[in-house]
């Protein structure tokens, strides 16, 4: 199977905070063996229990690992 690397990004609220206008680095980059990009994604933030992420403004980026 082949290596995958994961990283989560927040993306901001809508314009009503101004603090949260750019996008946060949740969880990454990790190292995660599977057998496609999807599988990768859903591993990642499955095995991330304490991930501290609101669900509807994340942002699972995923690449093969070269």
């Amino acid at each position: 199977m082949p290596l995958f690397e994961v990283a989560i990004l927040e993306t901001p609220k809508k314009k009503k905070d101004e603090e949260e206008s750019q996008e946060r680095l949740a969880l990454g980059p990790v190292f995660v063996i599977a057998k496609d990009n999807q599988s990768a994604a859903i591993s990642a933030v499955l095995d991330n229990p304490g991930l501290k992420v609101d669900r509807t403004r994340m942002l699972v980026l995923v690449r093969p690992f070269a």
